[in-house]
Order: structure tokens, then C-alpha cells, then sequence
């Protein structure tokens, strides 16, 4: 998952790394703020609400664009940390090939 704040542009640091495949029910989540990479694991959910309310992304989702409401950002890591829960005051979110990014404050 992706999540870059309005105007930042791609550093170098963004790229994306060569990973080896996911196991199956895992998606590839990575956070940017400021020019810089601010979450890049991968991850069994991603949960947030739109203008029809809560939902959740999981792997195999279908392709998926959506303003996100004011509220959490909530990311499930793979890795057995514990769910992250970022306040966020809108955005968007766009979801293809088991790929999330979100571009905040927009």
C-alpha cells in the first residue's frame, strides 16, 4: 500500500523493490509521507470508509477507485506486528493487482 500526500513527487527511494511473491491472501501495502517511504510491507487487509461507509480490501480485490472519508486508515501487517491505525482527514484510494496506494489530503 501506497499512501503519498498531495504534490509529492517520486523520490528514488519509492521505487518499487524487487520482492519475492506473495503467499497467497497477502497484498503489497507501502506508505509514503513526504517524499519518503513511510509503510512497505505486506499485509492481509487494508480498512478504511468511503461515502457508503466502512470496508475492507483484501487480496485478489477487484480493481478499485474511492475518495476515503475523514477517519482510519487501518493496515493489518503480515509480518504478526500489531495494526497500524492512521488518522487520515481524506484521500483516495486506488487497488490493482493486489497493489494499494493511497494519496492523502487531497
Amino acid at each position: 500500500m501506497r499512501i503519498i500526500p498531495k504534490k509529492a513527487k517520486k523520490s528514488p527511494a519509492s521505487k518499487p523493490s524487487k520482492q519475492p511473491p506473495r503467499a497467497a491472501g497477502q497484498l503489497c501495502a507501502s506508505r509514503y509521507i513526504h517524499r519518503t517511504t513511510y509503510y512497505d510491507e505486506d499485509s492481509y487487509s487494508i480498512s478504511a470508509q468511503n461515502a457508503t461507509g466502512p470496508f475492507d480490501i483484501l487480496a485478489h480485490h477487484h480493481n478499485f477507485l474511492t475518495l476515503l472519508n475523514p477517519g482510519d486508515l487501518v493496515i493489518k501487517p503480515v509480518n504478526g506486528v500489531q495494526e497500524q491505525k492512521i488518522r487520515i482527514s481524506g484521500g483516495l484510494m486506488h487497488v490493482k493487482a493486489d497493489k494499494v496506494t493511497v494519496f492523502l489530503d487531497i
